[in-house]
């Protein structure tokens, strides 16, 4: 079985900020990640990186705040968009 494409989508908001989600279902997790899945979701502005969730062999799940690499607890997809999504709005919140 190869890796299939589950979702990959970019919008750029009106305020010129871009959310990317891209994710892929593997055939077998990517070390040391436990689940069957390799994701990026981004959200910037003119280059400039404010939040994003991906996996990669060697470091496993983890985020990206404002800078910062924090670790990530992967357990559903839903949760991983749930959770970028909030952190999303709370970047954006005044």
């Amino acid at each position: 079985m190869k890796a299939e494409l589950l979702a990959r989508t970019k919008e750029i908001r009106d305020d010129g900020s871009i959310v990317e989600v891209v994710i892929w279902s593997l055939p077998e997790p990517l070390p040391p990640s436990v689940h069957g899945f390799k994701y990026r979701l981004y959200y910037g502005q003119a280059g400039v990186e404010r939040v994003r969730y991906d996996n990669e062999r060697g470091k496993g799940d983890h985020r990206h705040v404002n800078g910062l690499e924090l670790a990530y607890v992967f357990e559903l997809l839903d949760k991983l968009l749930d959770d970028f999504e909030r952190d999303v709005q709370e970047w954006r919140a005044p």
